[in-house]
């Protein structure tokens, strides 16, 4: 069973956490939701059987690696400045991790040891500006094949 560990669990991780817990059982996911507030996560996972809510603080470096390390897949719903923190831990773990937020200055200088490492850090995955790019380049594309 691979594990994906969503850190934060606000309002901006709902439907991601819903995804995940819908199709875990068919995709082997041990989905852990870590959040500050341990009512929050649990109310997130709902009971289901493939998850598990932590009370977790990003800021404790010590406790942000010990949740990391044993991960198969990071996904950062914290606030944007925290990313390169959890990243940085992700790298030297060996853990792909995956952001809603832009990638900065700070998470372009990890891409070098990143790929000499073979993961996958992938950001820009939320609203905006992932799900906004996306639409906007299906937009386009379909404008295209009818000529325009």
């Amino acid at each position: 069973m691979k594990t994906i560990k969503v850190i934060g669990a606000g309002r901006s991780s709902s439907s991601l956490i819903r995804y995940l817990l819908q199709h875990s059982a068919s995709e082997n996911w041990k989905v852990v939701v870590a959040d500050m507030d341990q009512k929050m996560a649990a109310s997130k996972v709902n009971g289901h059987a493939n998850g598990e809510a932590i009370s977790f603080n990003a800021t404790d470096t010590a406790a942000r690696k010990a949740l990391i390390k044993d991960a198969d897949l990071v996904i950062s719903m914290l606030p944007a400045v925290m990313h390169l923190d959890v990243a940085k831990d992700c790298l030297e773990a060996g853990v792909s991790v995956i952001t809603p937020s832009y990638v900065t200055e700070g998470m372009k200088a990890l891409h070098e040891k990143v790929k000499e490492k073979g993961l996958l850090f992938l950001n820009e995955m939320g609203v905006d500006p992932g799900i906004d790019h996306m639409s906007a380049m299906k937009v386009i594309h379909e404008i295209q094949e009818q000529g325009g």
